[in-house]
């Protein structure tokens, strides 16, 4: 049974903080573990060249890991943002765009800043579900100033590592450690109603069967659970209906 090669199918301590900034219409600190990801949303009263005269919006993320997050210094993205950070900020705002009706923000364009302050694995995966947190929180301000009659939101998002150690045991939410000794590495985006969004898996070592691949998958289903609990506790007051 898949479910045997699973050793470790729940997150590591996860903990937000919502509205630390005061400028932001939305904002949150979260933290999966001892990663942490400020996350800030922006709303402009535009929308790129593609879009114009369509009357819909767009979504889009910006990600970048802020000096000191991690052991060694990391520079800023003074010569332009490299291909990893590209790669997962396209990634974040995917997940986001999947569960956002566009047609209903109007010609507005929602930017998702998220900046890792400390980085020990899942900075994607923390972005993404602090994402969503902080884009709920811009949408009842929206509402809140009649800005937007009507939810955009479909349903929440969340997200999630897994992966396969050297003993060939799936374990969930991934720390740096064990990121970079894993033999499979996996990010899963889910919606709240059980849907995927995204999974991005890679074998860094030996290929993995089907068996690990379902494994994989049933622990990133469950390991999300109190995730999207935890969201929905700080969004408690932000009612959209």
């Amino acid at each position: 049974m898949p479910t045997s090669l699973i050793t470790r199918d729940y997150p590591r301590p996860v903990n937000i903080e919502i509205g630390i900034n005061p400028y932001a219409p939305g904002s949150c600190m979260i933290s999966y573990g001892m990663t942490k990801v400020h996350v800030t949303v922006s709303v402009e009263e535009k929308v790129p060249p593609f879009l114009k005269g369509r009357n819909v919006g767009w979504l889009t993320a910006e990600y970048a890991m802020l000096p000191g997050s991690t052991q060694t210094r990391i520079d800023r993205d003074r010569k332009g943002v490299s291909g990893r950070a590209q790669e997962i900020q396209r990634l974040i705002g995917r997940s986001l765009r999947s569960v956002v009706d566009l047609s209903v923000i109007g010609e507005r364009t929602i930017t998702i800043d998220c900046d890792v302050m400390v980085a020990d694995g899942g900075t994607r995966t923390a972005a993404i579900t602090g994402g969503f947190v902080a884009l709920t929180q811009a949408v009842y301000k929206l509402m809140k100033d009649g800005v937007l009659t009507t939810n955009p939101l479909k349903c929440r998002v969340a997200a999630i590592s897994v992966g396969i150690d050297k003993n060939g045991k799936v374990i969930s939410d991934l720390n740096y450690d064990e990121d970079s000794t894993c033999e499979t590495d996996m990010n899963v985006v889910m919606t709240s109603d059980g849907r995927y969004v995204e999974i991005q898996g890679t074998a860094e070592g030996d290929p993995y069967s089907p068996k690990h691949l379902e494994a994989m998958l049933i622990s990133a289903k469950k390991s999300l659970v109190p995730i999207f609990e935890a969201q929905e506790i700080v969004l408690k007051d932000f009612s959209l209906s």
